[in-house]
């Protein structure tokens, strides 16, 4: 699938950078560009993307600290701006925008939402959120932003799909070596989900298309990715096995929101060399999803790729109903009241966020 990334904030701006290497050393020519938004003038001068610099008038190049209402406000008064930098990337060629943000800082959290109200309002494609919730030791202000966030995204996007920042750190990482390592497996699985059917070596028996992914997409809400990947035989039969239990690690341990495997619908993409491939174990793979997902709405195809390795990419839509997003929403009304702040309880309801909004 055809995409332009927008990255607002510092680690929307991280993300997309890391989105646009992967897709070009890849060769999948997928990312049909690339811009970083930001009030910060120091989180964009490292960046080897195109930048927009917002909100001078107000913040002076210094960002908003933390300040989501203040995000939200700088990016509705600057966007006709960012829109402008767009000019000539999302053309007709584009298949869908996708904003990448981190839903606790003040820029993120804030613009992200705003930025894509307003793609939607003026392009016909459909407008994602890659959205990243802070980690639980990133303090009360991030889990308290990214709770209003959540909420506000889901109502603008398309789709808002979740990165849990706990989800990939490594127990023993370091700050920066986690921060590292959630972008690396971002990169890689929105990577090759965005670049199934795009550049395929050699031909598959049912390809995995673009229309696949936003018909997964389509019924809006929360949604979530994992992937796993092991050593594959030369002969197709004895992959049976293997495909489906790849499939089930990236299901069970390897998601995006973890603990969030009922959903109203979901893809299954088989990516490897087509002869190893087997037709058998791609289907098992599929029913199997069907079961423990619980959804009838279950898509499914390879992702013929020059590979000794066979991996699995499971997109599942319609995810808001999770344990986990409920758990996060109580961790966040918890720390807008350790904040101070004067708490309105439904902005940290799940009720399966109010039904879509």
């Amino acid at each position: 699938m055809k995409v332009v990334l927008i990255g607002v904030g510092q680690a929307g701006g991280k993300v997309t950078q890391s989105l646009a290497e992967f897709d070009y050393d890849m060769g999948f020519d997928a990312v049909k560009g690339a811009l970083a938004v930001n009030t910060a003038r120091p989180d964009l001068q490292n960046l080897d993307i195109d930048t927009v610099l917002i909100g001078q008038d107000r913040v002076k190049g210094h960002g908003v600290g933390g300040d989501n209402e203040l995000g939200a406000q700088v990016m509705q008064e600057n966007a006709t701006e960012v829109l402008d930098n767009l000019d000539g990337r999302i053309t007709t060629e584009a298949e869908a925008v996708m904003v990448v943000a981190g839903l606790g800082g003040g820029t993120g959290s804030g613009g992200a939402p705003m930025l894509a109200r307003e793609l939607k309002r003026i392009y016909d494609i459909p407008v994602y959120v890659l959205g990243i919730l802070p980690g639980k030791d990133e303090g009360g202000l991030y889990q308290a932003n990214a709770g209003r966030s959540l909420k506000t995204a889901t109502r603008e996007a398309d789709s808002l799909l979740l990165v849990d920042n706990d989800a990939w750190r490594g127990s023993g990482d370091s700050v920066s070596d986690g921060y590292d390592r959630i972008n690396d497996a971002i990169s890689q699985r929105i990577g090759l989900l965005l670049a199934s059917g795009e550049a395929v070596e050699g031909v598959g028996e049912s390809v995995v298309d673009s229309s696949e992914i936003i018909n997964t997409l389509r019924g809006g809400g929360i949604s979530s990715i994992g992937y796993a990947s092991a050593e594959a035989s030369e002969d197709a039969n004895e992959n049976v096995n293997t495909i489906t239990s790849v499939t089930r690690n990236a299901l069970l341990t390897s998601m995006s929101l973890p603990n969030a495997t009922t959903a109203e619908s979901a893809l299954l993409v088989i990516a490897g060399d087509p002869e190893r491939l087997s037709r058998k174990g791609v289907e098992r793979a599929r029913r199997w999803v069907e079961d423990e997902t619980g959804s009838m709405e279950v898509r499914g195809g390879d992702f013929p790729l020059g590979s000794e390795k066979i991996a699995s990419l499971v997109l599942l839509s319609g995810v808001e109903r999770s344990g986990r997003v409920n758990e996060f929403m109580e961790q966040a009304k918890k720390a807008a009241k350790s904040q101070g702040n004067s708490v309105d309880v439904d902005e940290f309801t799940n009720s399966e966020l109010d039904n879509l909004l």
